[in-house]
C-alpha cells in the first residue's frame, strides 16, 4: 500500500468516517466493514457503516449489525451521514456503480477515500488503496491493513469474529482462494478467541423451513444440466419469489449445489428481480467465469465466482447464456477438475 505513512497520519486524529460496501452485501462485505469499524473506533474515530441494500439475516448476530444504515430503507440517514464525512472507506467493490445512488453521493465529496478490495480492475475513484486480487477476501485485506498500520494489538474479539466470518463465507468454508498465508491469518484469529464452531453454526445452521422447501423446489423443478457443456443452470421466477416468500439472502449459496456434481465445471443461477435479471456464475478448476460476466452480462468478479445482470427478462437471459456456451465449449470440456 502506497502512502501508508500519510494515511496513518490522517488516522492519528479522530475523524467522522463512513464505511460502505456493495449492493446485496454478503458475509465478506459485512464482515470486513464491521471488522474495520471496530478497529477504527478503538482509535477514537466516529464510524458509521452504510450499505445500499439489506444483508442476509444469518449475519444479524455479528456485533454492530443493528447500527448499519441501509440506503433502501433509510435514505435520509445515509444522505446525512455522507454530507461531510472526514473520510470514506470503500470495501469489497471496485466501482462506484456497485453502490448505486450512494456512489453518486460519494463522487461529489471532497474528502479522502480509501479503497480496500480484491476484485479485478478497480476504477480510480480513491486516494488510497489496498488492492490484491490474490487475496481470499476483503476481510483478509482488512486484517493486512491493520497490520500495515502497526496495530495488530487492536484486533480484539469483535474485530476477529467479523473478519473470520468474512473469510469463512467468501472462501466457501475454506474451499476457494486459500493460501498458506490465509491459514496463518486464521490461526491468529483463533488464538485471539474466535470460536469457529460457534460461527459456523450461526452462519450455516440458521435456516428456516422455507429455505429447505425452496432448495427442494429449485433442485427438482428449476435445475437443468447441459452435459455437452459440463454446465448446469438453475432459475427462479418472480412467482417463485412470491410463493416461497424469498427475501434478501435466502438464495445465498444455491448456485454452489450445482458444483457438487462431479462432471459440472460451470454453474449459473439466473433469477428475476423487479427491474433486472440477476446472474451468479461459479466454476471449478481453471475455467474462469469472470470473462463471461464482464463480456456478456455487464458484471465481473473473480476467476471462479462472478456475477452480472441483464434487462431482457428471465427466459431471454437463459437463451442468451445458452447461445454463448459454444464459445467456451473446448475450455469447459478440457477443464481439469
Amino acid at each position: 500500500m502506497e502512502n501508508i505513512n500519510e494515511l496513518k497520519s490522517l488516522l492519528s486524529i479522530p475523524k467522522d468516517i463512513v464505511i460502505t460496501t456493495h449492493r446485496n452485501p454478503d458475509g465478506d462485505a459485512i464482515g470486513s466493514s464491521l471488522g474495520l469499524r471496530h478497529y477504527l473506533e478503538q482509535l477514537g474515530h466516529t464510524v458509521k457503516v452504510a450499505v445500499p441494500s439489506e444483508f442476509p439475516h444469518f449475519l444479524n448476530w455479528m456485533p454492530g449489525t443493528k447500527d448499519i444504515l441501509v440506503y433502501d430503507t433509510g435514505q435520509e440517514e445515509v444522505k446525512k451521514a455522507l454530507e461531510k464525512p472526514d473520510m470514506v472507506f470503500c470495501l469489497d467493490f471496485n466501482s462506484l456503480e456497485r453502490i448505486d445512488k450512494m456512489g453518486e453521493l460519494i463522487a461529489q465529496l471532497k474528502t479522502k477515500i480509501v479503497l480496500i478490495d480484491h476484485h479485478l480492475y478497480p476504477e480510480p475513484f480513491y486516494d488510497f488503496e489496498l488492492h490484491d486480487v490474490t487475496a481470499s477476501s476483503t476481510s483478509e485485506l482488512v486484517y493486512d491493513f491493520i497490520n500495515l498500520l502497526g496495530d495488530k494489538r487492536l484486533i480484539n474479539l469483535n474485530v476477529a469474529d467479523c473478519l473470520f466470518t468474512g473469510i469463512l463465507t467468501d472462501t466457501g468454508s475454506f474451499k476457494y482462494a486459500t493460501s498458506p498465508k490465509l491459514f496463518r491469518l486464521v490461526a491468529d484469529l483463533l488464538e485471539l478467541g474466535v470460536d469457529d464452531n460457534r460461527i459456523q453454526n450461526l452462519v450455516f445452521n440458521s435456516l428456516e423451513e422455507k429455505h429447505l422447501r425452496l432448495l427442494g423446489h429449485v433442485l427438482d423443478n428449476r435445475m437443468e444440466v447441459l452435459d455437452e457443456y459440463r454446465t448446469a443452470i438453475i432459475t427462479l421466477t418472480k412467482q417463485d419469489y412470491e410463493k416461497y416468500k424469498i427475501s434478501r439472502g435466502d438464495t445465498e449459496g444455491l448456485v454452489n449445489y450445482l458444483l457438487q456434481m462431479s462432471n459440472v465445471a460451470l454453474a449459473i443461477f439466473i433469477h428475476e428481480q423487479p427491474t433486472i435479471t440477476k446472474i451468479s456464475l461459479r466454476s471449478k478448476g481453471n475455467f474462469s467465469v469472470q470473462e463471461i460476466a464482464k463480456k456478456h452480462f455487464r458484471g465481473g468478479g473473480h476467476k471462479n465466482a462472478s456475477g452480472g445482470y441483464s434487462y431482457i427478462g428471465l427466459r431471454p437471459t437463459v437463451k442468451k447464456f445458452k447461445s454463448i456456451l459454444p464459445e467456451y465449449k473446448d475450455l469447459l470440456l478440457n477443464n481439469d477438475l
